[in-house]
């Protein structure tokens, strides 16, 4: 922990001044849904996208930097993160709600942009009440649920560039697919405008209770989770099979590794029953994808972003059904 911190306070003085915070570090699994990961050097939280443009602009090219929201679909190794976490919270998080439009910053939580469209009857919205992640990390992998996604409602994004300038784009210029975005990747994303259309209050409130009832079924809702595991794969090579169907068909619902499970009710969730470490749910992971391979040919890809440093402790522990 020392080599960390004599790195941390080294790191530190080089940043630059900002209105917002710096926490030296800082435990990741404090705030990731997995709650493990180790230590990051620096967490950023910015007051402003004014703050966060200078930081950009000043910040030494060398520095790494992470982007979390709210860190719904993050895994983070034990070894921590070199560099600085910028974490987008309660200055990015207002919402505005016109004649046909709704502007959110893009650190606002995606149930909660669905409540507040819900109070206000307006519908398209409903779907966000089924992802457990913020407005940018819906934009930067096209999140979905229930046959709609981020593409359905978007117009425009603004975004800072890894200098700090700022851009605004249209959806088209996206190129939002499957899971997936054409936005540069140091490109981070501040506000998004969306279209609202008008709608019955009473429809919308039983839309949003059916995903609910339907998410507390059919997933691991209330334990410590990253949310779906690997994306579904094209039908071309899957025969139209889910990732999901593909992980029961090799055997792998309640496999097992360290304090990590492939979770029994829903298949394509990974848990951390209390004890695992990122090392146990990575290597858990990476089984299910050597099983699902070895059986049908499919290579599943992650849609859990994986970050981080492995750390130093070898990990010697096997998957077990």
């Amino acid at each position: 922990m020392m080599a960390v911190r004599r790195q941390s306070d080294k790191l530190a003085s080089r940043l630059p001044s900002v209105h917002g915070r710096y926490n030296e570090n800082v435990d990741l699994s404090h705030f990731t849904w997995f709650r493990v990961g180790g230590v990051a050097d620096v967490v950023y939280h910015p007051s402003d996208a004014e703050d966060l443009a200078m930081f950009l602009a000043k910040c030494p090219r060398d520095i790494p930097c992470h982007v979390f929201g709210n860190a719904s679909n993050i895994l983070v190794r034990d070894g921590g993160i070199r560099g600085v976490v910028i974490r987008l919270d309660q200055g990015f998080n207002q919402v505005e709600i016109g004649d046909g439009t709704v502007v959110a910053g893009c650190g606002t939580l995606d149930v909660n942009l669905a409540r507040l469209c819900r109070d206000r009857s307006i519908t398209g919205f409903e779907f966000l009440r089924g992802i457990p992640g913020t407005v940018g990390g819906g934009l930067r992998m096209n999140g979905g649920a229930y046959g709609r996604a981020f593409r359905d409602i978007l117009v425009w994004v603004e975004a800072l560039d890894g200098q700090g300038r700022k851009h605004r784009i249209g959806v088209d210029e996206l190129d939002l697919r499957y899971r997936q975005c054409g936005a540069p990747e140091d490109w981070i994303f501040i506000t998004a405008g969306f279209k609202g259309e008008r709608g019955c209050l009473d429809e919308i409130s039983s839309r949003m209770r059916q995903v609910t009832q339907v998410r507390r079924g059919n997933q691991p809702v209330n334990a410590r989770t990253g949310g779906s595991t690997f994306r579904n794969p094209g039908q071309e090579n899957s025969k139209g099979l889910q990732a999901w169907e593909l992980i029961d068909q090799a055997g792998c619902r309640g496999l097992a590794r360290g304090g990590a499970k492939v979770s029994e009710l829903h298949c394509n969730f990974l848990i951390n029953n209390g004890s695992a470490s990122a090392a146990d749910l990575e290597g858990l992971g990476e089984e299910v994808r050597r099983r699902v391979h070895a059986l049908s040919g499919v290579m599943l890809q992650w849609e859990i972003c994986i970050i981080g440093e492995h750390s130093l402790k070898p990990d010697l522990t096997e998957a077990s059904t």
